[in-house]
């Protein structure tokens, strides 16, 4: 009866003992999630969280100490129930911890999520069962410990494990897409890429091609595999005569990929500089493989290039496919913007082709990379038989895109809202675009990532760059953001304008009790929490 009743406690036990891994569990699958489900990415990532840790190992110990009064418990049976009870209250107390967290991007419940999470209780289980038979009672002392990090550490096999079964999903709904494609000989493919303004070259397009055909565009960043497939399945219409792709890489072979899935006509390589550095490792692997979007067109297909971007410009292309070339500073062009003049209203420039006819266009949007995201979907607007009159209408009406220099109200002061992905040349426009606004200027920031060995140096030049255009400097995470303190006081900027803060929220509560509605804020880039510290 006495073994029965220990077995029973041992069993509540390991449901306890699931309850206590289940939030350190979802975090890891969570922050697994945002590192694109690459290992290569995820484990470098967890090392430096785990190091992180070790700074609240003190804290830590603490939490677990009541573990260390089962030394004065000698009966096997009370033994288990008060384990059973401590690890309860440790499973309690992590899912308030977890209640109060406000994430920037949250775990998104999707169905691959969902097989992980079965997979990762099975190895939980695996490991667990054995040691509640087999490890004597003063063991879990220790245990309990380790088992807070023993998911992180079960997703890189849980990872390893369903690779062919993602992998086999992944093909298996390309294929499907690639299907529907083939069906559609009359569709009109248009492919967009580049390391900086795909996003918003796509929507400008967009905008101007629904003046004259039924056009379809990847919506939000569904610029991978399984994004473009998504939209192909559920989206793809036959009423719609012209798909837009937008197509991103941050690893050699993607671009080539996508261009051969999806087999676009059109191409447009928006710019190219350096971003995902740690997984390009070089600048000449982004180049070469930014251009594949032009070297995989047909014979008869369109490549539409910024000239402005000495990258494209110096680059030999493998194509004899037409070549439209745009640019502001460049004179050798089919499609020039002259004219330039900017207000906290928008912008307002004249195109100039290179037959001489002169047009002029005024927009919302603000910024010089903006001019040239108008001028690629003019041109390709321009060769797909659009009147200057319609494209004048569509770029005065275009909308501004979402999080990319997006000016709105919040809070009663102006945003200049460029929260996704910053980079070295979107920082800089965002900076100058800054001081032509009225009032006091305000810069929100926790830098750039994913700029390999270069990334310190980026985010140096990017503080430096502030002095004379921002007033007040508020930098979130205390770690990432030193490097742009340095380039601070390197300019001679005035550190007491200089606030470091450890969350977005408490940049938010330091406008409220700061900022006026004459104040101008530019938020530069919104890091996901993996890489927030």
């Amino acid at each position: 009866m006495r073994i029965t009743l220990i077995n029973i406690a041992q069993g509540v036990f390991l449901f306890a003992l699931t309850l206590y891994v289940w939030m350190p569990g979802k975090h890891a699958l969570h922050m697994f999630q945002q590192n694109r489900y690459e290992l290569k990415r995820y484990v470098p990532w967890m090392s430096k969280a785990i190091t992180d840790f070790g700074s609240r190992l003190a804290l830590y110990l603490f939490f677990l100490s009541p573990l260390f009064l089962l030394l004065f418990i000698e009966d096997e049976l009370y033994s288990w129930i008060a384990l059973t009870a401590m690890v309860s209250l440790y499973a309690f107390l992590l899912w308030k911890l977890e209640k109060r967290k406000q994430y920037i991007k949250p775990l998104s419940m999707t169905n691959r999520v969902r097989r992980q999470m079965v997979v990762l209780l099975l190895l939980f289980a695996l490991v667990a069962g054995p040691l509640i038979i087999w490890l004597p009672m003063r063991g879990w002392l220790i245990a309990i410990p380790i088992f807070y990090w023993l998911p992180w550490m079960l997703v890189v096999i849980m990872a390893f494990l369903t690779e062919p079964i993602e992998s086999f999903v992944k093909n298996y709904y390309i294929y499907l897409a690639k299907r529907i494609l083939r069906k559609r000989d009359n569709l009109i493919k248009i492919g967009i890429t580049g390391s900086y303004g795909k996003t918003s070259s796509k929507n400008i397009l967009n905008d101007i091609l629904t003046n004259q055909f039924y056009s379809l565009m990847t919506p939000a960043s569904f610029n991978t595999p399984m994004g473009i497939t998504i939209t192909i399945r559920t989206m793809l219409k036959p009423i719609h005569q012209v798909f837009i792709c937008e197509m991103g890489a941050d690893k050699v072979g993607e671009i080539d990929f996508l261009t051969k899935f999806v087999k676009p006509q059109f191409g447009i390589v928006t710019s190219i500089g350096p971003q995902h550095l740690n997984t390009f490792k070089t600048l000449d692997n982004i180049i070469n493989e930014k251009m594949k979007m032009i070297e995989n067109l047909p014979i008869s297909g369109v490549g539409v290039l910024n000239y402005d971007n000495e990258h494209i410009r110096n680059y030999r292309i493998k194509n004899k496919c037409q070549i439209l070339w745009y640019g502001i500073e460049s004179e050798d062009v089919d499609y020039r913007a002259l004219n330039i003049r900017y207000s906290p209203r928008g912008t307002e420039f004249d195109v100039v082709t290179r037959e001489q006819v002169t047009i002029p266009f005024e927009t919302k949007m603000l910024g010089e990379h903006s001019v040239l995201n108008i001028l690629a979907a003019i041109a390709l607007g321009k060769h797909l038989g659009i009147d200057w009159d319609r494209l004048q209408k569509a770029v005065a009406s275009t909308r501004q895109v979402e999080h990319r220099l997006e000016v709105k109200k919040m809070y009663g002061f102006t945003v200049i809202d460029n929260a996704f992905n910053s980079n070295p040349v979107s920082s800089k426009n965002s900076l100058d675009i800054l001081s032509l606004m009225p009032g006091k200027r305000i810069v929100m920031t926790p830098g750039m990532i994913e700029l390999g060995d270069k990334q310190d140096d980026y985010n140096r030049a990017f503080g430096a760059m502030m002095k004379g255009k921002a007033d007040e400097v508020l930098l979130i995470g205390k770690t990432q953001t030193v490097p742009i303190v340095e380039g601070l006081k390197e300019s001679g900027y005035d550190m007491e304008n200089v606030h470091v803060l450890a969350s977005v929220k408490e940049a938010f509560a330091w406008l409220s009790a700061n900022a006026t509605k004459e104040d101008t804020v530019l938020i530069e880039n919104d890091l996901p929490d993996a890489f927030s510290r």
